[in-house]
Parts: C-alpha cells; structure tokens; sequence
C-alpha cells in the first residue's frame, strides 16, 4: 500500500513534530489518524497502541470533548476485535462525553455503535436478554437522534444526516427479522425506503441497497416470492455499480436462495457460480468461496432428492391403482399399509426439499389412509403433518386448525405425548400469528401433557418455549431466570441417563393396545436416527428438536414444527433421522449444517450486507437464519410386517464390530479399526478403551482411570493385524463377538476434565480427540489433537478442561477447522494457568486462523516467557498480521522456532519481520515457505538480520519464487552464515546456475549442513554434475533431497561413488522423478553395499518405458514388446478421448503432453511440484493415487516388466537391495515393477537384519520398510526431523 505508507510516515512525522514542540492538541490528533490508518489497514494491535496514546494525551491536557473521537475509535476497534467488555467502557464513555457536550452528531454515532456491540453480544450468546434489550433500546435512541438531526439540517439545506437515519430503519428492521417479527420488520425497511425516495436519495446509494437486502430477506421468509426477487435483484443491481464485490456476492447467494426455495435448481446453480465467481476475485473472502461451495453442493442434492420424490410418487400411484383392485378383499389393508409407509417417506423427502405444497399433497392422502385403515394414532399423526406443511406455507388459521384436530385425536385415545406436542406446535403457530398471550398458554398446557408421560425431552422443549415468550415477548427476567433454572436442571437429569449413544426410556405408554417401537426393519427402510448438537437462535423452540435419539418413541414424539430455534449459540439434542440411500448426508445446508431438525434456527448464508470499511455506522452484517425440517415418520408394528415382504427392502449393512468386555457389549465403529483393508489392533484397543470408559457410571469415571487393552480375542484365538476384515464379518451383527481383555489401567486426568466439561457444556464428546488425548507414549503435558475435526464450538469443553488441567508443553491443534474464537479461549487458558515459566510448542497449522487472532498471542504476557515454538502454516494470515508478528518476535524472548508457510503473505510482512528481530534474538529456525510474492530488498533485509543471530541454524523457502538477484543474495548468505543446519529450496526456480553458485557456496562455506534441499529447482538440463559434485563435498550431510530434477549420467556416477565413500554419512536421501532409468536404481543400491549410514531411500517414479526398457533392457524384434506397443496405444487412444470429455465437463486436465509411454514426463513433474507446494496433505512421501492414464502406463509397463526384467535385473536388484543392511525405508512407487517382480524384491528386503520386513503395495505404490517407520499417513507439514 504505498499511498497509506507515504500517508503513514507523514503522521508519524506530524506527531513526533507535534511531540517536541509539546502540542498536545496536534499530538493526539495525529495518534488518532495513524490508529485510524492501521485500522482501515487490518492492524488491530498497532491501532490499539496509537489510539492509547491518542485517549492519554487527552485525558490528561485536553478538554473532554476531544475525547470523543477517540473513545469512538478505541470501541470500533475492540468490537472488531469482539472485544466485547472493552468495546461497551469506551462506548458508554464516548456517549456520556457527547451528552456533557450536548452534541446530537456524537450521541448518535455512539448510541449506532452501542446498538451494534449489544447486538453482536445476542448473537454470540446463549440467552443474552439484556443485550437484546440493549441493542434494541439503542437503535431506537439512535433512530430518534438521527431524525431529530435530520430535522435540524434542513434548516440548514443540508442532508449530510440522511443517511444515519435511513441505516437506523435498516438495524432495527434487521432486529425485528432476527425475532421472527417479518411483518414488524416490513413496516420498518419500508419506512426507510420511503424516506430514501422523499429525500430523493441517489438510486444507487448503498444505504438503499442494504434496505434492499433485508426487504429481499423478509419477502422471502412470508413467502411473497415476486417482491422478495424484485428487491434482490435491485439490491444486486446497486452493488453492481458502487462496484460492493462482497454485497454483489452476497445478492446473489440470496437470489440463489429464491429459487431453491421455488425448487428452481438450474437458476439456483447459475445465481450461485456468479456469486462463486465474484467471491473468488475477493482477497480474504474464503469462508464466503466456502459456503457458496456448500450452497451449491446442497442445490445438487436436492435436485437428486427431487427426483427420488418424483420416482417415490409415480410408486405411490402404482400403489394406488393396486390398491382399487383389491378393494374389499383380505389383501386391502396390507396395500394400505405400504401407503402409509410410502407416504411417510414422501413427506420425510418433500420437507427436505421444503416443497410444501407436494407436503401437504402427501399428508391429506396419509389423512385419507389412516381414515381407510381406522388407525386413530396414524391419524393424529397425519393432522400433524397437515398442520406442519400449512405453517410453514404461512397459512397460519388453517395451521392451527389441523394441529387442533390432531390434539383431539390424541386426547380420545389417551396419548399424552401426542397432546403435549400438538400443544407445543399450536403455541409456536399462535406466536407466529401475534398471539402471544395464547401461545404461551399452549406451551403451559404442553408441558403439563409431558409432565403426565414423563417425556423429558418435550418438557424441555414445552420449557423453553416458555421461556421465550416471559423473556423476549413479555419481558419477564425473573419468570424466564427460573424457568431458565428448571430447564438446567432437566437438561442435567436427561444426561445422567445418557449411557454410551442412547438415551435411556423416557417415554410413556402410547393408548390401550400398548407401545409402539421401531423394528430393525423400520430403521432400515427410513434410516437410523442420530443424536445431533446444533447452534441456536433466540426463537421459539421446536418440540422434535429437543428430543433424544429413540428407537421406541411414537410419531408423534417426532412430528416436526417449523418455527424456528431456542437460545443463540445453545447446544441441543435433537433427532435427526440419517437420509436413505437417495440423499445420503445431502440436505447440508446453506451453511453446512442443514441436516439439523426441523424448527431450529440454522446459520445460513445470505448474510445482511455489511458496511464498507470507511463507513461510519452502517447496517452490520448479520447472519441470517433458517431452517430445514426433516419429517420423522413411524409405522405400526402391521406396516412393518408389510415392509419384510417388500423385495425392494434389503437390511442395510452394519459397520461396527461387536466387542465384550466383561458383561459389557461394545460397539466398535470400523472406520476406527483399519489401516488400509487390515486391522490396527493398536488403533482398535485405544477406541475401545475410550469406548468402555464413556460407558462406566460416572462415580467409576470421577477417578479418570482408563483401561489398558491386552489381547483382543476371536474365537479363542489372539486377533493379529495382519488378519481382513472380511475374516471378522460374523462380528457384525452380534452373531459373535471379539473378547476383550484388560490389561491394566492408567490415569487420564485430562480425558475426565474433558468429559466433565463436555457434561457441562452439553456437547457430544469427540471420539477422534479421546483417541488422541490417550496416546499412552506422551506424557498428559503433551496434547495433540491434530485432524479432530474441532471448531470454534467444539473446543470449548477442551479449553476448560486444559484450564482445570493446568500445565502444557506441547499444544497440537493443527488440522481442524479453528477461528479466531478458540485464540481467545486459549489466552484465557494460559492467563489463568499457574504455569508461567516452561517452554511451551504451539501448533496451529492448517486451521481457518486469521491476522486478528496473533492479537491474543500478543497480549498474553505468560506466553512471553514460555513460546518456545510457534507453527502458523496453512492458516490466510495475509499482511495484515505483519505488525502482530512484528511483536511476537519482539516479546516472545524464548521463541526458537517460527513456521508461517502458506499463509498468503508478501514482501511487506517479510520487512516487518526483518525489523522485529536483533541480535538478541534466540531464533534458530524460521519457515516462509510458499508465500508469494517476496521481493529481493525484502529478502536481503531478511537474510542480513538472520546473518546477525548468533544461533540461527534453519530457513525454510520452500516454493517462494527466486529471481538471480535474490539467489546471489542467497549465495552470499549461504557462505557467510557459520551456524546454518538446515536450508530447504524447493521448487524455487533456481535454475541450473542457480543450483551451481549455490552449491559451491555451500561447500566452501564454514557452516556445518546437515539438511539440504533442491528438489524440484528447474533444472532440466542434464549438465547437473558439477552441482552434484559440490554436495558430495559438503561434509556432514545427513539429508538429502534432490527430487524433479534430471541427474544425468555423470551427476549419478558422482552421487553413487559419494554414497560408497567412508566420509559419507547421509541418512535420508529423495530422488524421487529424477529419471534415472533401470540402470540408475540399480547403480544406487549397488552404492549402499558399503554404506553404513543410509536409513531411507526414495525413487519413485524414475522409470519411464521410452527411456528405459523399449531402449536399454528389450530387443527391438521381441514380438511381445510390438504386442504390449499396441495394447498400450488402444487404452491410450480411449484415455484420450476420457480427458477430452473430461475437458467438456469442465473436469481437472490430467497430462497435456502424451508421448508413446511416457506417463511420468513433463507434466507429472508439474503435477508432483504441486503436491510438494501444497505440502498439507496426507498422502504417502512420495506417491499418489495414479491417473486412469498413469494406471494404463503402469499396466503396459507392468506386462513388459513381467516379460523382460523378471530375470537377471531383478535378481541384481534383490541382491543389492538385501546388501544394504541399514536401510530402513525404501520407496520405488511408480516404476512399473510386477508383483513377482515385488515379491522377489521384498524377499530380499527381509532378510538379515531386517528379518520380517513390512511392505506396502497398492496401486503403484512399492513401500519396504521395518517396524517402527512409518510409509505413508503422515502429512509433509507434520513430519519432524
């Protein structure tokens, strides 16, 4: 930014001038304009740090009223660092100076920007009242002013307040959206609209485009579907020329929404890819790229779901016309009964889809059935269903009608359940309707229905409900503050009979005939149900939401109401019943979330859109919410006898394992046990200890003492894990089980910590990061929950559980979906901890981090002391966290390693870091790698303070793209540093000349390298002798890492007489695609006859058949060799025309340059660079899942290998490899060897020491390794030296 730079130097100029001259006046104004330009910059600390000095300077020699902009910024500042409790003492303060000074402009603003921070609180909490109240109080305060200023500026014939006034209709009308009040927040958005056309507001004013936006949203939500298009699209339009990408975007998304909603698939697609296309020309706009993804993932699902419905129905008909024929014989009622399941599953589908019209089709025939068969439950069940489909068709009267009549059918056969929940469902439909006196008589008379079943989950919900009218409709605090008491304890009773997945009995006895359960069959035909947790809004709380996952609960206990959700942010068991084979896991959402139940409030997409930066006060984004009812439906035990004859029906497939321990049955999820198609016994013990511990009574669990797994048993005989899965199938169903033996027992204080705070915070424990947090080889100290699929939410119970724990050294959270929230959390955690001295390693890579969250690393004076390593790889830190890092490095007097690969930043973050280090510094490594692009001055900056650190030893840079400057600077680095290690380079684009100085400078140099890296550097000449040859001097080296580049002949000859020399003491060496044919693979393991160093070798893929066996190994008049030519050429032929369809469809180009068999040419080169620059990945070292066209290569390859190199080649080979005796890894994936080829080779691999050797071979891949090493599964980014 070279115009905020100049503007930048020019303020600070300004304020020391002012400084000297002791011009106070002139001083704070200059502190407040440099905070304000590192604020519009995304510079949160240094702005906090200028603002201070800014409010000091005029506290203590100005007068008050030049606080007032100060106290303005400092709260904009901390609320956009959710700094809530900050944000409110300089807000309040910035109010009460405007009221001393009487000035209507500033009490506006900071009555606007106190109505924001409260709101913002009743956002990101549970049951935040006061901040509804608050905000909503201040909105109207601010309305009132800005119409009052108003007034006052035509006096003057200016407008300039106009808009202050307009974005007050707009925040409140937002409000009245977020309590369900459509029709309320019609009138207010209106309201505004009017006043922009009175005032004759520009027609392209961004304040009309937000009033456009939310009055898109409201028509949407009352279903006027016309006028919501028409202001969407106006809203769009508007963006469009203010040129406001992210409000463009965001009309689209909501336009998107329309037409899925109308079941407008094609048009939904379209809408959402043009948003996705302006959403990707955004810098910092990933969560929007990814959540129009997941839009769109969604829009393709329904489509699938829409045509199963189609599919359903036209079964449905033949059903029908079946059902006519036998009308008045013995086979009626059982074609009866297949309608009512049939039906049931049309209603689940078409609720998925939210097609309510084809809903409400399918309940009055379910109607017309239950009528036929006499069935008085499966009739109040379908006056339910009616009643659903009419409320969420806004057809409130006829809503309320339905729901009556179901009542009344329940109350005939004596089913308190069902009158309870129909109750429910008549209050949330009376509040909808604005009868809130009414609704909340309903919700009483619901809950004394589920007090008489005893249903804990509907007196929950009945509960809450409750709660919601005394403390949002009618303003009860202390009415809704014990009833909110009630329902805690309630929700503590019903998890105390939560054992293992299921929920104990809490359901009463249906009517006179008896129970009604679900039948194994029943599950199988509509899908299991799943106990789900979901995020909240303050809304009227659906009764189906609330209740546990059961298998003998009645259809009434799950008939869904579609008025939206209980308290924000609250954590609810629900039931969600898992789609049959035609939807899967589809209906996620347009968040990712929509597979939650019906009547809950779910984060949404289509966002209110927010201000510009340089706004003052504007409409803050919001999001905005919705829903996704999923009709949960039940047949009598009749309909399920039905259902076992039906062809169509197949019992679905079970994928656990049945386990024993003691009398206690275990089911064991397969997912959790396999490594490949093999048993992980080691894997399968830690799930079942965790398992077992979850199931012990929780006076058992108050120790914190977990199992050790000893044997595992089958039939008597000790489980290997060499054995198949398919061999354990018996396992499956319970027709056997595995015997579990206990061993021992240890302590786990953080596992009870965490289940304790998981009680607590009612959130599901996380089975990935108990498997973790178990690691019987790491001390309790050392918590590594990598790839636990945590968030922000989830974390939770685990910060407070670290918090109770109390000491750490290693904290792993890399590879989870974490924000700037679970940074806040942990500055808690290690405030509070006792622990202020100890190094302390810090892994957040690959996570959804952002710059503003190195703020809370900043400000926590322990971490001072203790960070020793901090790895912020993989997370869009951008330059906005240039000064943050500036200050880390400054603070953090202990931190020795510094990772920030792949973090999107550039020169200037690069500059800042040069300046926040001195020869004071303890830095040892640093990593930068993969970020571009990075300029020589930045780098030579960069390079001189490493020079001047007494210890530093590693640089990482990987993938940032050298120019010959920047490698002469790095030469000179290179030969003058005396203490480097470690230097990694690849991908670097250093070229042939670049390696060469490079080299030598390094052989000549006094350092003392032990890593190298060159791999992929560009060199595609074979000419790489003379660099060869200056590596093989530098004494020392244990890794070496030479792979993509082309060796040549000579370059071998040097590299194999290193390998046999006695001053060769390398341990790892990679030349992976380094082309060196047959013969070269051969002449490097001949080299480790006599090497005693040497652990792990890798050479995939350096076989090509044109280079290699057609040349060197064939004779050219083999009739088998023409054969394979021509069996190749017609797979290559049909593989071409697959990427030229592949290439219509708009699908991934997989080679671009096919030449006879040379499958691992050019462009696998490129696709390997890639890989390596991706680096977070699990993927094996050096392998992939082939292409279709490598696979052909390979299987060409493969017929010619088995024919031609079976004999004297493999046998040298197996000789050299069984002569390397240190070897301890050995990768030749990719070149083309049979698998007699493999086995011969592995024979000799096992040999000697290395006696029962392991190997891994799969597609392509060729892994030899010995026990202990790992082939595959771990990640480059997680990999330690």
């Amino acid at each position: 930014m070279p115009r905020d730079d100049t503007e930048l130097r020019s303020a600070k100029n300004a304020f020391n001038e002012a400084s000297k001259t002791g011009n106070h006046h002139e001083e704070a104004r200059w502190a407040n304009v440099i905070g304000d330009i590192y604020k519009r910059r995304g510079e949160y600390v240094e702005a906090l740090k200028w603002l201070r000095k800014d409010y000091e300077v005029s506290v203590k020699h100005l007068p008050e009223k030049h606080l007032l902009p100060t106290c303005q910024s400092l709260g904009e500042v901390y609320l956009r660092l959710q700094d809530f409790e900050e944000a409110l003492i300089y807000q309040k303060k910035h109010l009460e100076y405007a009221k001393d000074a009487r000035d209507l402009i500033e009490q506006q603003r900071a009555t606007t920007q106190l109505g924001r921070t409260y709101y913002e609180i009743f956002n990101t909490s549970e049951s935040d009242h006061r901040a509804l109240r608050n905000s909503k109080k201040y909105f109207k305060m601010a309305m009132e002013l800005a119409r009052e200023l108003k007034g006052n500026s035509r006096n003057h014939k200016s407008s300039s307040f106009l808009k202050e006034f307009i974005d007050a209709h707009n925040n409140l009308g937002m409000l009245e959206m977020d309590l369900d009040n459509y029709e309320e927040a019609r009138k207010i958005l209106l309201e505004g609209l009017k006043i922009c056309n009175d005032e004759e507001v520009p027609v392209n004013d961004d304040a009309r485009s937000r009033l456009h936006n939310n009055l898109g949203n409201v028509y949407m939500e009352l279903r006027i579907w016309n006028k919501a298009k028409e202001h969407i699209e106006r809203d769009i339009f508007i963006c469009n020329k203010i040129s406001h990408l992210q409000g463009e975007a965001k009309g689209f998304i909501n336009l998107g929404e329309l037409h899925w909603r109308l079941l407008e698939y094609d048009e939904a697609m379209s809408c959402y890819q043009k948003a996705l296309k302006i959403a990707r020309s955004m810098e910092d706009e990933d969560a929007l790229v990814e959540q129009i993804n997941q839009n769109l993932k969604t829009v393709k699902e329904a489509r699938g779901v829409l045509e199963e419905l189609t599919k359903e129905e036209q079964k449905l008909k033949k059903l029908e016309r079946g059902t006519i024929k036998v009308r008045g014989t013995p086979d009626e009622r059982g074609y009866l009964l297949k309608q009512n399941v049939l039906l049931d599953l049309l209603i689940d589908k078409s609720s998925m889809i939210r097609a309510w019209p084809k809903h409400r089709e399918f309940a009055k025939k379910k109607k017309k059935v239950a009528s036929e068969l006499g069935d008085k439950e499966k009739l109040g069940d379908a006056f339910l269903v009616i009643g659903e489909a009419y409320q969420n068709l806004r057809n409130f009267d006829k809503a309320h009608k339905w729901y009556k009549k179901s009542w009344n059918v329940y109350k005939s056969i004596d089913n308190l359940g069902g009158q309870g929940l129909a109750k429910v469902n008549i209050g949330i439909v009376l509040d909808s309707a604005g009868d809130w006196a009414g609704a909340l008589n309903s919700y009483e008379d619901g809950y004394k229905f589920a007090v008489e079943s005893n249903l804990i989950s509907v007196q929950i919900t009945a509960l809450e409900n409750m709660h919601y009218s005394h403390m949002l409709r009618f303003d009860n605090v202390e009415k809704a503050r014990e009833l909110q008491q009630t329902i805690e304890n309630l929700k503590i009773s019903q998890n105390e009979k939560i054992g293992g997945k299921h929920l104990e009995d809490d359901c009463c006895s249906e009517s006179a005939t008896g129970e009604q359960y679900f039948s194994d069959t029943e599950s199988d035909a509509h899908g299991s149900l799943n106990i789900i947790e979901e995020p909240s809004t303050s809304m009227p709380v659906d009764p189906i939401n609330t209740i546990g996952v059961r298998d003998d609960l009645p259809l009434a206990s799950f008939i869904q109401s579609c008025k939206k959700s209980s308290w924000s942010q609250k954590s609810q068991v629900g039931c969600c019943r898992e789609k049959s084979p035609i939807c899967g896991d589809s209906m996620e959402g347009f968040s990712g979330d929509n597979q939650q139940l019906l009547g809950r409030k779910r984060i949404r997409l289509v966002l209110s859109d927010d201000e510009f930066d340089n706004d003052d006060e504007r409409g803050h984004p919001r999001e905005k919410m919705d829903i996704h009812p999923i009709h949960v439906g039940v047949t009598s035990d009749e309909a399920v006898a039905e259902q076992k004859k039906d062809v169509s029906t197949e019992p679905a497939q079970s994928n656990t394992i049945s386990c024993k321990v003691g009398d206690i049955m275990i089911s064991v999820p397969i997912s959790s046990c396999l490594e490949g198609d093999t048993l992980s016994i080691a894997c399968m013990k830690v799930d079942l200890a965790c398992r077992y511990y979850l199931m012990l009574l929780e006076e058992k669990r108050s120790k914190g003492v977990l199992p050790v797994i000893r044997d595992l048993k089958h039939n008597g005989k000790p489980l290997k894990s060499t054995e198949f899965i398919e061999d354990l199938r018996d396992c499956f169903g319970g027709e056997s089980w595995i015997e579990v033996v206990i061993g021992g027992w240890v302590q786990k204080h953080l596992i009870k910590f965490y289940i304790d705070c998981c009680v607590k915070c009612s959130e599901e424990p996380n089975m990935k990061l108990l498997r973790n947090l178990y690691n019987l080889e790491v001390s309790e100290d050392e918590v590594v929950v990598s790839d636990c699929e945590l968030q922000d939410v989830s974390f939770l119970p685990l910060s407070k559980a670290l918090l109770e724990h109390g000491t750490v050294s290693i904290l792993n959270l890399s590879h989870n979906l974490l924000g700037n929230e679970t940074l806040k959390k942990l500055h808690e955690v290690f405030s509070l901890s006792c622990q202020s001295y100890g190094g302390l390693t810090l892994d957040l890579h690959c996570n959804r981090f952002g710059p503003t969250a190195l703020f809370q690393i900043c400000e926590c004076p322990v971490l001072f002391n203790r960070l020793e390593v901090l790895n912020l790889s993989g997370n869009r830190l951008t330059d906005a966290c240039a000064s943050y890092l500036s200050t880390i490095l400054e603070k953090c007097k202990a931190l020795y390693s510094l990772s920030i690969e792949s973090c999107s930043i550039t020169s200037r973050t690069i500059q800042n870091i040069a300046d926040g280090l001195d020869n004071k510094s303890g830095l040892w490594q640093l990593s930068i790698g993969k970020n571009n692009p990075i300029s020589g001055n930045a780098m030579r900056c960069l390079l001189d303070k490493l020079l001047s650190l007494k210890r530093f030893s590693g640089l990482n840079l990987v993938g940032i793209k050298f120019t010959k400057p920047m490698v002469d600077i790095l030469c000179r680095f290179a030969k003058s540093s005396s203490s480097l290690s470690s230097l990694m380079l690849g991908c670097t684009s250093i070229g042939l000349d670049g390696a060469l100085k490079l080299t030598e400078a390094l052989s000549n140099g006094s350092q003392e390298l032990v890593k190298l890296d060159l791999s992929f550097c560009g060199v595609t000449s074979h000419d790489f002798v003379q660099p060869v040859t200056n590596i093989v001097s530098i004494t020392g080296l244990l890794q070496l890492n030479l792979s993509g580049n082309l060796l040549g002949q000579q370059g071998l000859g040097a590299l194999a007489s290193f390998l046999v020399s006695p001053h060769c003491c390398l341990r790892v060496l990679n030349l992976n695609n380094c082309n060196l044919g047959l013969a070269g693979i051969l002449q490097i393991h001949q080299s480790l006859a006599v090497n005693n160093s040497m652990e792990e070798l890798y050479l995939a893929e350096n076989v090509t058949l044109t280079n290699d066996i057609s040349l060197n190994d064939l004779p050219k008049e083999n009739p088998s060799l023409n054969c394979s030519h021509r069996k190749f050429k017609l797979s290559l032929t049909s593989t071409k025309r697959k990427i030229a369809l592949d290439n219509q469809l708009g699908l991934p180009e997989q080679v671009s340059d096919i030449k006879g068999l040379e499958v691992a040419d050019s462009e696998g080169d490129e696709n390997r660079e890639d890989a390596y620059l991706s680096g977070f990945d699990d993927s094996c070292a050096s392998s992939h899942p082939p292409s279709e066209l490598e696979m052909v290569g390979m299987e060409a390859t493969e017929e010619l290998c088995s024919k031609e190199i079976s004999g004297q080649f493999i046998q040298d080979l197996s000789t050299a490899i069984a002569m390397a005796k240190t070897l301890q890894l050995l990768d030749l994936s990719g070149n083309g060897f049979s698998m007699e080829a493999v086995e011969a080779m592995h024979l000799s691999w096992s040999l000697n020491s290395r006696c029962g050797g392991l190997r891994h071979v799969q597609e392509g891949i060729v892994h030899f390794y010995v026990e202990g090493r790992k082939c595959c599964g771990v990640r480059p980014c997680c990999r330690r030296d």
